[in-house]
Order: C-alpha cells, then sequence, then structure tokens
C-alpha cells in the first residue's frame, strides 16, 4: 500500500472520530478535512518545522520558525515559535501566546491564512508562540484545552494546561530576550476559552487576555491581581452563542455538551474582578462591529468587548474559513484590535 493511500485511509478514520467521539469538537475550529490531507501529504516531501534542540539551554539568536517539545505532567508536549526579523538578542521583546481551537493545533494557528498572526507579528514585531493542546495523536492533531467546563478530552483527562502554559513561557523566556511586562494571551474559540482561564490562574505571568469566539468557562476564578481583558465576538456566533449554550453549528452530545457562558455574562464577571466602576464607553463604531470598554477598574486595567454583526464562528479580518462555513467579519481585524488594546498605556 502506498504511503499516500495510508494517509487517505488515516484521515477517513479520523474523519470518523471526529463525527462519532463524544464532544470531541464541543467548540471546534479545525482547517478542513482536505486542508489537513494537503498538510500531510506535503509532509512527505518537506522536513517538518526546524528543531531548535531540546536542551534548556539552547538559545534561539536569529529571526525565524522553530518547534520544541517539553515533558508536562508525564505527557510530551510542543509548541512552535515565531521569531520577527526585527528582533535582536538583549533586545527585551513582546511575546504573545496563541492558543488554537478545539480539534485543531499548533500549525492550523500557526496558519496566516486563518489567523494573520505571523504577518503581525512581523509587522509589530513580537514574538508568537503557539502551543499545541492536548492530543491522543502522535502528530498534536484533533487538540484541546482544559478550559474549565470545556473542553473534550483535556478537560475529561483534566490535563494541567496552565501548568503547560506556564513551563512553556519559561522555556521560551530561556531562549529568547522576552519583556516580561508585555507578555499576553489570545485564542480561538476553545483557545480562547483558555485565555480567560489563564487570566484567572495566571494573572502573574499575563499582562492582558485577548479572547476570540470563546468565553469564561472557568470553574473558579481568583486572579493573584486585576488583569486587562479583551472579548472579541459575533452576534450570529452558532458555536459559542453571544447570549451563552452551544449552537447548532458545535457537536453535541447530552453528556458532554458544555453550556457555553454568554458573553455578557463574561464581561460582567471580569469587570466585578477588576472592580471596574465606570460606564462602558463606545470606542468604535462603524458599519458591521463596535466596541466598548470599561474603565475606572483597579489597577488602570481595562474590559473591552468588540462584537461583530457577521462572521459566526471565525476570526474577524481573516482571509480564509473551514469549508461551509460562513465568511469572517472584515468590519474589524481581531489582530488590530488586540495590539492596540495590549499596547495602550
Amino acid at each position: 500500500m502506498s504511503s499516500r493511500i495510508r494517509i487517505m485511509l488515516l484521515l477517513d478514520v479520523l474523519a470518523l472520530l471526529v463525527a462519532c467521539a463524544p464532544g470531541l469538537a464541543l467548540a471546534q475550529d479545525g482547517a478542513p478535512r482536505e486542508r489537513i490531507r494537503e498538510r500531510l501529504l506535503e509532509r512527505q516531501h518537506k522536513k517538518a518545522a526546524p528543531v531548535a534542540g531540546r536542551d534548556a539551554s539552547a538559545r534561539i539568536t536569529r529571526p525565524g520558525d522553530y518547534m520544541f517539545s517539553i515533558d508536562h505532567g508525564g505527557l510530551p508536549r510542543s509548541y512552535l515559535v515565531h521569531v520577527p526579523r526585527i528582533y535582536k538578542p538583549d533586545m527585551p521583546t513582546p511575546l504573545l501566546m496563541a492558543f488554537h481551537g478545539g480539534g485543531g493545533n499548533m500549525q492550523l494557528q500557526a496558519d496566516d491564512e486563518y489567523y494573520g498572526l505571523i504577518s503581525k507579528s512581523e509587522s509589530a514585531g513580537f514574538i508568537a508562540v503557539f502551543p499545541n493542546g492536548y492530543s491522543p495523536f502522535a502528530r498534536g492533531m484533533l487538540a484541546t484545552w482544559n478550559a474549565g467546563t470545556c473542553c473534550a478530552a483535556a478537560r475529561d483527562k483534566n490535563i494541567d494546561d496552565v501548568g503547560f502554559v506556564r513551563a512553556v513561557v519559561a522555556d521560551v523566556q530561556r531562549r529568547l530576550d522576552v519583556d516580561a511586562q508585555r507578555i499576553y494571551a489570545t485564542g480561538m474559540s476553545n483557545g480562547a476559552m483558555l485565555t480567560h482561564r489563564l487570566a484567572c490562574e495566571a494573572a502573574d505571568i499575563f499582562n492582558a487576555i485577548a479572547a476570540v469566539a470563546g468565553t469564561d468557562n472557568t470553574r473558579i476564578c481568583l486572579p493573584s491581581r486585576p488583569i486587562s481583558v479583551l472579548e472579541i465576538h459575533a452576534s450570529n456566533d452558532d458555536h459559542v452563542l453571544f447570549n451563552g449554550g452551544a449552537g447548532a453549528g458545535a457537536f453535541r452530545d447530552d453528556a458532554k455538551i458544555a453550556d457555553f457562558t454568554s458573553v455578557p455574562e463574561t464581561i460582567a464577571r471580569w469587570t466585578r474582578r477588576n472592580n471596574c466602576s465606570a460606564a462602558p464607553a463606545r470606542v468604535l463604531e462603524r458599519p458591521g462591529a463596535y466596541c466598548e470598554r470599561y474603565s475606572g477598574c483597579r489597577d488602570s486595567v481595562e474590559v473591552q468587548l468588540c462584537v461583530t454583526e457577521t462572521g459566526g464562528h471565525s476570526w474577524p479580518g481573516a482571509a480564509k474559513v473551514r469549508r461551509g462555513k460562513e465568511p469572517a467579519s472584515q468590519a474589524i481585524f481581531a489582530n488590530d484590535v488586540m495590539w492596540d488594546f495590549f499596547n495602550r498605556p
């Protein structure tokens, strides 16, 4: 049997697992099956991303793309790093951790066609890190994050994803000169839910988070300090419904479904946690989108909500979405909005 046929058969099995595994992709953000097939076939002819080494002392001194593996909680875990051209050793550089959606993987989150974060890293000059969630497969496909009440195997196995993220940040800091006062997190869907959990449990590391199409589904939230939070969400999201619950676009199973927190409740939680006193101010309004910002918060942090009218469960401004899904809203570009938010004084 040819390697091409074996790969295609493997993809058929994986597609069946996605369809049948209870709750595997409650907030799924994987690429189309055809896209995954292209990637696997390409790997027959191309080497994987360069591995800079597993030695904790190995330093990255040049721009480029790197892949690392670390052991955490008895599991092998991986992450990708993009170092922008502007990077120079001994020059502290901002760091953005970007988390893929449920059922995705780090390569998909690093795909510029779907998210544009590599291009934003180059234009804004930050280091972009793409960790891989928990996956039962050696290649890290169909991965999920333990964000509290979501999602799937990572949640059910109580995977220590907060500890893993802490380990990745520490590993990156050993390899690169990171500005410790400018470490941020963003994510899509299940990955966005993880950023809310990080804001709750790792505010000592992160200065702000930006969640896209994913709400606060933590079980307990006791931040060690106030933290700035940005929520970007489409009012017509059919996975993580704006007003709460899982929509028809999400895979449903009575035993596994997460009753996703609404966007209004998510914002209310963060304004309470941050002791925000002022009424929200409309800071952006244009056809198809608006943003409201809550100020008067403790330690001068802010909470901001940006809503698009269209786009469904996608990354605003993205050039490409999964097959059969509504095109992403072009009213705003999530990357620009979040970086402006992160850089507010």
